[in-house]
Parts: C-alpha cells; structure tokens; sequence
C-alpha cells in the first residue's frame, strides 16, 4: 500500500483500530488523572472531568463503529468529518486538564500541566500508525496546550530567558515527536512487508512442496510399472532356468529390483515426512506376534551369515496393544536390517520390556543390540541425517540409501515416542526405541498390517464384502504360489512358545473345501433327474478362468498374462476403463484385475460403473492393483466395490495370493447363502 494511499483522507482504518485496542489504556489514564488531581481540583470538579471523559470515548466509539466492526473499510463524508472533530475532541478532553493546573494550583500545577500534555502528544504519536492525518488531529491539542504554557509562565512572572528556554524546548519536542512517527512508521512498513513477503515465501513453499509431492506420487507410480515387469521376468526366469548359470543371472536380477523396490519405498517416506504429509494409524494389534513375525523373517538372513537372533524378555510385552503395526513393523524391519547388515560375527539382540502406564497404557522398551564395530562419537551425530552412509563405501558394500534410520526415528516420534542409539567403536551399537502404547481390544481383529499374510484381514476390516450372486469357478490346476506350508498364525505361536512367551488366544478360521461348490451343484443336478443340466455344469467347471486385466501400461498387463499363462487362464486386456466396460458388457469375467490410476476413467470410478450397471459381470471380484497401499487409499478402493488389492510392484506369490483368496470367499458365499 502506497504512502499516497495512506495518507488520503478517508483511509485512518489502522491508525482508528490502533485507538480502538488502547481504549481501555485511556479509560484506565482517565480515571487515574482524575483520582491523582483530586486533591488540587477538588472530588466534584474530578468527578466531572472523569463522566465528560467517559462520554466523549463513547462518542468516539459510536462514530467509528462502521470502521471498527468491519462493515466498511471507509466512512461516509459526513461521519468521517464527524470523526476528524471526534479525533480533536478526545485529545483536547484529555489535555484540558492543563487549564484548572494552571488555575488552581499555580507554577507547580503548571509543571504538572506540561508534563500532562506531552504525555497525551506521546500517546498520539503511538497510536497513529500509518496516518498523518490522524497524528495531526490527535497531537494538534496538545501543543497548543504546550504552546500556552509561555504565556502562563509570563502571567505568573517568570523570566524572559525560562520563558524562551520552555518555548525552544516545546519546539525541539514537537520535531522529536514527528521524527518518532516517522521512524515508527517506516518500521511498521518494513515489518508489514517482512509478513507479506513471509507469508509469500510460505504459500510458495507450500505450492512447491504440493507439487513435490504430486511428482514423487506421479514418479513412485510410474517406477513401479518396470519394477513389477522385473520382479516378475526374474521369477519366470528363475523358475524356468534350466542351469545353475541361469538361475544365478536371474536371481542378480530378481535381487536388483527387490532393492529398486525398497529405495524407491524410502525415497517416498522420507518425502512425505520432509513434507509433513505422513501419518500413523491407531489400531487394536498384536505386539507379541509382530515382534515374532519379524524375528522370523530374519532368521534365515542370520543363518546365512552364521550370526545368533536372540530375544530377551519376550514374555514382558502386552499381547494386545493399540498403535501403528505396520510402521512399527517397518521401524523394527529396518533396525535388524542395519544390525545384520553391520555384524560379521557374534549376535543381533531384541531386549523388551514392558510396565504399566496409567490410565490404560504401556511403556514399551525395544532394544536391539549388535556386536558390530560401533561408532564413533562423530558417527553418532550424524546417525540420523538422511543419505549420510556414516563412512566411505558403506553404500557400496551394504547398499542403501542412508534413509532408513532417518525414517525410523521420524516415525517413532510421530507415534510419540523416540528413538535413540548408543555405541563405542569395537562395542557394537544399541539402538532404544521407547513408546506408550494404549492398551487394545484383545477381542479386535488381526493386525492391519499390509504385508502378504495379511492383506485379507485388512480388506475384511476395511469394507465386508456382500456375498456375490455368483460363484465364479477356479481352473485346475490350482495356482501351487499361493499355497503356504503353514499359516503365519501357527508359525508365530511356535516362535513365542520357543521364547516362552504366553500365546494369546486367537480365533482361527476353518478352512474350506475348496471344491465344495463344484460337488454341491453336481448332487443337486443328479437328485432332479437332468443328465444334460448336469454335463453342462461339469463342463463349466472344467472351463479355463476367465480373466480381465485392465491398466494403462502395456508391460503391467504383459506382466499379470505372464504370471497367469502357466495356469491356462483365457486373459483379455483392456487399456483403461472405458474400455474395460465395454468388454464387461459383452463377455463374463470369473475375476478382474484393475489398475487404480488410469486417465479418463479411473479404476475406482469403472468397479462403480461396473457393479451400478447391473450387467453380467456386476458381481464379479475385481481386485485392485495399486501402488497407494495407506489404509484411507485401500478404504477408498473397497468403498468402490472392489473385492481385494495387491500392490505394486507386482510379484507373482502376490498376485496368485489375491486369486486364491477371491476365488476361495466366491466358492465359499454360495454355500453359506444356501445353508442359511
């Protein structure tokens, strides 16, 4: 705002808001002035002064009302001519106390009339911000009080010299008084420039790191198309290699883009943390099979390296417990991670411990222990700054982006808790994670976590799917990846039992006969007599699955035919939902694999297209392909009407998971509708 524009007649609104904030402060002056000079004037002629006070700051409040409760930004002509004598009034009522001093008390009441007229010039330079015109009006009485005072020391006889020295020392204070202003203003100036320039800065960093993050979204989308093409080549090629030679070149691949994998999972959690964009989640869990879980998955790892996994103190922890287990899980991952990754010889240690916390909470204590080198103090201070590899060659030798230790420690903090680490070179490191964690519903469901093991109970939890109106058929034979050794359930309370932990007691689901609707339909065929009803239906038993694959990008649809070929699947394609529509409304589908992020039509919008149309494929299971795997993006995908997901990047055991696990609930609906 110019200083023309400032200054023009009608626009006192700061300087008027400036007087509104500082009208209790006058008030206060007000009544004190009049209790301090009551002895001189008398409580009669105090009393009145106060009540006149009083009145004209009411005044001056009803005549700038319109400014003051922001119904307008400027008066009218004649309320603001109003305010311009309103302006005069109130500091001229104040300053009038001058009068009865000079009167009344003489020489001395004199000295306290100057002093009362500077201090009122004082106050109008403070509350005149921004505006000449208001600093005018409201310091104009004061001076012309101070201006009397010559004449008043002449009316008591004071010498020509005082006389002369008061008026050059009133002249010199009046100079003071604008220099003041001035100065003032041009600070307010440059501090309202500094805000706005602030808050530019802000709104431009807030636009840049927006735009960062709908680049990394758009840019993690994209890597995971020719990261899933060579996750899933490499286990064709290794499964299919014929030599040793074969497998190891297809193994150095498959390994190359797990790491491909797990670099571009960190890059994007450490921008979303950058960016302040990351959240925990507040769940019921398991804490004792979370631990176990990851104890087991890295045992092989320590095998491999002829290191000894321990646990101390296992049977401390709570069973159930709410929080974040799939950040935790990652937190933890990445802790034995580094521990292995740093110890040649000796043990990698898990130490718990557990107490309670009132009101209903635990205090959780996670140490994990190494008998690597250690660190030196100057290591130490780096630990936790991200893509610091601590020495020369780390990355080379061990891989990684520096990242993990950054992540971990931001997620634990956001969970409320911290992470710290201690070391002394040739002692190995101790890395504490600490948290309070509320007690959970022991009856709750399984963890939502979203690893393989678990991708089910996070989909049931999230949106329960309707039974289907129709019980699509598996083709034979059945996909062998899908098929586990032995639960994950079994397997952790054998790891507790091991570490004597209590096993919490579970509900474990029955398993189904996988063929029960195939024999059902067949012995209903038989008991009516209809010998052709009952070949058609054997015939459509032993049909091939039909499938559709719908995503933009050629190589993810290559990629999912490639890993559903062996299985003598009929496989069409569709390049984005529109197209995947118009082939829903001519061909029936047993499953449909569906890309979430494709132009035009999306893939949540098409499964809500497809299950609002009403046609042969309206109850079909559509499973989700997706790389956006936080709980409110899979929600989203359930709320649409999609059945399951699997992430991106695509690895066969994951996506011949999801086929059996749909394929399993679709036989299975049909027959717990008939036996209600």
């Amino acid at each position: 705002m110019s200083q023309a524009y400032k200054d023009s007649a009608p626009d006192w609104t700061p300087a008027i808001q400036a007087r509104r904030r500082a009208l209790m402060q006058r008030l206060g002056m007000g009544a004190a002035m009049a209790l301090i000079f009551t002895p001189v004037f008398g409580s009669e002629v105090s009393a009145l002064w106060c009540v006149g006070y009083f009145l004209v700051q009411a005044l001056d409040l009803w005549i700038f009302a319109p400014v003051l409760s922001g119904r307008v930004e400027r008066m009218g002509p004649i309320r603001s001519a109003a305010g311009n004598v309103m302006l005069f009034l109130n500091a001229a009522s104040f300053g009038s106390l001058s009068v009865p001093l000079w009167l009344l008390g003489g020489p001395m009441g004199g000295v306290c009339a100057a002093i009362v007229a500077a201090s009122g010039a004082i106050y109008g330079v403070i509350n005149s911000p921004g505006s000449r015109k208001v600093l005018a009006i409201t310091i104009a009485p004061h001076f012309l009080y101070m201006a009397a005072v010559p004449f008043w020391m002449s009316f008591y006889g004071a010498s020509h010299a005082f006389v002369m020295a008061v008026t050059i020392s009133f002249v010199v204070f009046g100079i003071y008084c604008v220099s003041t202003w001035e100065r003032m203003n041009k600070a307010q100036q440059s501090e309202s420039a500094a805000r706005l320039e602030a808050d530019r800065k802000r709104t431009e960093a807030e636009r840049i790191m927006a735009s960062r993050q709908a680049f990394l979204a758009a840019v993690g989308h994209d890597l995971r198309t020719p990261i899933s093409a060579i996750m899933t080549g490499a286990a064709e090629l290794e499964a299919g290699a014929k030599t040793s030679s074969a497998r190891a070149q297809a193994a150095l691949i498959s390994d190359a883009s797990v790491m491909m994998k797990a670099l571009l999972d960190d890059l994007l959690d450490h921008a979303k943390l950058e960016g302040g964009h990351m959240t925990v989640e507040s769940v019921d869990f398991n804490l004792r099979s979370l631990i176990a879980q990851t104890l087991m998955f890295w045992q092989g790892e320590a095998r491999a390296k002829g290191l000894s996994l321990r646990v101390e103190g296992a049977s401390s922890m709570p069973a159930s417990v709410k929080g974040d287990p799939m950040r935790l899980r990652q937190v933890l991952n990445n802790l034995v991670s580094n521990a292995m990754k740093f110890t040649d010889a000796g043990s990698v240690t898990l130490r718990l411990a557990s107490w309670p916390e009132e009101p209903a909470e635990h205090a959780i204590l996670i140490e994990i222990a190494d008998t690597g080198p250690g660190m030196s103090a100057d290591q130490l201070a780096r630990l936790f700054t991200p893509f610091d590899q601590l020495s020369e060659g780390v990355s080379a030798r061990h891989g990684g982006s520096g990242l993990g230790l950054s992540i971990s420690r931001d997620l634990i903090e956001l969970m409320g808790g911290r992470l710290t680490a201690r070391s002394r070179p040739g002692e190995g490191a101790v890395f504490t994670v600490s948290l309070v964690l509320p007690q959970g519903d022991a009856e709750a469901a399984t963890p939502r976590t979203f690893g393989e093991d678990s991708r089910g109970d996070i989909v049931r939890s999230l949106a329960p799917r309707k039974p289907s109106s129709r019980a699509p058929r598996k083709s034979e034979p059945k996909p062998e990846p899908a098929v586990e050794a032995a639960p994950a359930l079994s397997a952790t309370e054998a790891l507790l039992a091991q570490l004597g932990a209590e096993i919490p007691a579970e509900p474990v689901a029955e398993p189904k006969p996988a063929e029960t609707p195939a024999v059902d339909t067949t012995m209903a065929v038989a008991q009516s007599d209809e010998p052709p009803l009952a070949e058609a239906a054997e015939a459509e038993a032993d049909r091939p699955l039909r499938v559709l694959v719908v995503d933009d990008h050629d190589i993810n649809r290559r990629a999912v035919e490639l890993i559903l070929a062996p299985l003598g699947c009929d496989i069409a394609t569709a390049a984005d939902g529109l197209a995947a529509l118009a082939q829903c409304e001519t061909g029936v589908f047993d499953v449909i694999f569906m890309d979430v992020r494709m132009p035009e039509l999306d893939g949540r919008e098409t499964t809500r297209r497809l299950r609002a149309g009403g046609g042969p494929n309206a109850g079909v299971p559509v499973i989700a392909v997706t790389a956006d795997t936080a709980p409110e993006d899979i929600a989203a995908c359930m709320a649409a009407g999609m059945t399951y997901f699997v992430s991106k990047p695509l690895t066969p055991p994951a996506l011949l998971g999801a086929l059996e696990q749909v394929l399993s609930e679709a036989e299975a609906a049909p027959s717990e509708v008939a036996a209600a």
